[in-house]
């Protein structure tokens, strides 16, 4: 199913630059947010639910591919996909977990914040420099799939790697 004119006329006469000025600036914001949650959900006990649910509850978004604007050819989404992917091992490497009054917490690494500061520099270049070459809506819709190309592999790694803190813990008791 396709829909078309899904953005008003308003917003398809922008100037790119500023769509792009205005997306990067919302993304600062988004990461300054994940950085707050994370920070605060470290303070509490995780388990599989909190692992598992974000990549649902992102999926959500791919919603926006039914819009034209943001439709991506196949060979970009394989591209996002799979750079998300590479960027994930990074996360999931520095994610670890540790035991604190017989619950399991996010073990806070100092790194997430370099990475995700990294991931923010790495992004608004790549976006100024394919921006010029690739639409504003298709671009959004290639970091969306970059991004849960990332969130995905990530969350299972921290799965595997919570249950099997949960089976160690079930095999000493």
């Amino acid at each position: 199913m396709r829909v078309t004119n899904f953005l008003p006329d308003v917003l398809t006469n922008l100037p790119t630059s500023y769509v792009i000025i205005g997306s990067t600036i919302f993304f600062i914001f988004m990461g300054t947010m994940g950085l707050i949650v994370r920070q605060k959900a470290a303070k509490r006990p995780i388990n599989a639910k909190k692992i598992l649910l974000p990549p649902l509850f992102m999926s959500t978004g791919m919603a926006m591919f039914f819009f034209e604007e943001f439709q991506v050819p196949w060979l970009q989404v394989f591209e996002a996909i799979g750079v998300g992917m590479i960027f994930s091992t990074i996360l999931i490497k520095t994610t670890n977990f540790e035991r604190r009054d017989g619950d399991i917490f996010v073990k806070p690494s100092k790194a997430f914040i370099f990475i995700l500061v990294g991931l923010l520099i790495f992004r608004v270049i790549l976006k100024s420099f394919l921006s010029t070459s690739i639409d504003v809506g298709e671009l959004g819709g290639m970091f969306f799939l970059l991004a849960y190309g990332m969130m995905v592999p990530w969350r299972i790694g921290m799965y595997l790697k919570y249950k099997q803190l949960v089976a160690e813990e079930a095999s000493t008791s």
